[in-house]
């Protein structure tokens, strides 16, 4: 265990940064401080966690070397080994997120597709989704941006979703979803198809990168404008337009948000999504002709369908990279997405 998990390792890592902490000046550059001091935290958790799960395992040794167990002790063994089980399963999924920003908190930003009500609906329905996956794992959420349909549903939505790993375990979203069911907005209740884009990104407001993309843009490579914050049907929610939308005028990257009370606010928010869908583009880029001059073919990125969901005339989910199915289509749709998120982070 302790070599599969790297654990001396990290005990010489802790030292490590226990020495920068106590620098005199380390404090002079807070976001570096921040960054060490937060690296430090998870460490010395996980050595906690792992210490813990040794000292547990000694104690039902000793138990179990005495050799005088009536049934009662032998239940109660057997419920605490399935305990450290459960527990370590956890901890050795955790091993397999090793990209560079797993750690980060996801940005996740849903748009429906062509179909107007029928695919705002869907829209609505994912974003319900993925807010119960996030509340069950008890990442914290919060809107930075909706776009309401007119008659229901969402044109597009943007939320934060912060947690240990958060990005981790929601990358693999990246993708189209597509729904079959009974159209509950047609009087002929037809089967109806739609399609909605689910895009995730680490939020890596703070990166090195992301401050040196800000000071290379120009402020008149940017359009800002700003609007009121509304709801369904329009109506205004905000009498004073404090929501911003900004378009980066060389790459036709539009973000926007209405999530905070004051326009400044809501200004920072968006430039600090702008920088990092734009940082993001420049990535994509940069691996597409990496994989153009090997002579591979690129990934479809944001066109690929991932996961079929289909309510009619059967129940199904399925997802086209693991071929993980499911029957329940409520409980994925009530945001039990374990199954999937899991199986598609084991196939990297």
């Amino acid at each position: 265990m302790r070599t599969v998990f790297d654990l001396g390792e990290k005990k010489k890592k802790i030292e490590q940064l226990e020495v920068l902490t106590q620098e005199n000046d380390f404090w002079k550059d807070t976001k570096r401080a921040g960054e060490i001091s937060e690296e430090l935290a998870e460490l010395k958790e996980e050595i906690k966690f792992w210490d813990n799960i040794d000292k547990e395992l000694s104690g039902l040794t000793e138990i179990v070397e005495m050799g005088k167990m009536d049934d009662g002790l032998k239940k109660e063994i057997e419920e605490k080994l399935k305990d450290l089980e459960e527990k370590f399963k956890k901890e050795e999924f955790k091993a397999l997120f090793s990209g560079r920003y797993d750690k980060k908190n996801a940005i996740l930003s849903i748009y429906s597709g062509a179909g107007g009500t029928e695919a705002q609906d869907w829209a609505n329905m994912l974003l319900r989704m993925y807010s119960r996956y996030a509340e069950n794992r008890n990442f914290k959420t919060k809107i930075l941006d909706i776009n309401h349909g007119q008659e229901a549903g969402i044109k597009s939505a943007t939320i934060e979703i912060s947690g240990s790993h958060a990005y981790g375990y929601l990358k693999g979203e990246n993708g189209v979803h597509r729904l079959v069911r009974l159209s509950p907005f047609n009087a002929d209740n037809l089967r109806h198809t739609s399609f909605a884009l689910v895009e995730i990104l680490p939020d890596i407001s703070e990166d090195t990168g992301i401050r040196q993309l800000a000071e290379e843009i120009k402020p008149d490579e940017l359009k800002i404008d700003t609007f009121r914050s509304s709801g369904p049907g329009g109506q205004n929610v905000n009498m004073r337009s404090t929501a911003v939308r900004i378009s980066h005028l060389p790459t036709g990257i539009v973000v926007s948000c209405q999530s905070e009370r004051s326009q400044a606010q809501n200004k920072e928010r968006a430039l600090k999504l702008l920088y990092t869908k734009i940082y993001q583009k420049k990535i994509q880029e940069k691996e597409k002709e990496k994989s153009e001059l090997r002579g591979e073919l690129p990934s479809a990125e944001w066109g690929s369908q991932i996961r079929s969901y289909v309510l009619h005339p059967y129940k199904m989910v399925k997802d086209h990279r693991t071929n993980i199915e499911t029957s329940d289509t409520e409980d994925v749709l009530d945001g039990n997405l374990d199954k999937f998120i899991e199986a598609e982070i084991k196939l990297k």
